[in-house]
């Protein structure tokens, strides 16, 4: 995901389906079902992207 792809007035909903993203991935963990131990790594930084937006102003 990069910044120019990005809107302003979706930046909420896609905040929270990120934060949804990786609630479930620690569960898969704990439960031994994850294929993709790099998803953990680029949703947290989609975050942090999506935050720098959202408090820049």
């Amino acid at each position: 995901m990069k910044k120019k792809d990005l809107q302003k007035e979706d930046l909420p909903k896609l905040l929270n389906e990120k934060r949804e993203n990786i609630k479930e991935f620690r569960f898969k963990s704990v439960a031994g079902g994850l294929k993709n131990t790099k998803e953990l790594r680029e949703n947290k930084k989609d975050i942090a992207r999506i935050l720098t937006i959202l408090n820049k102003k």
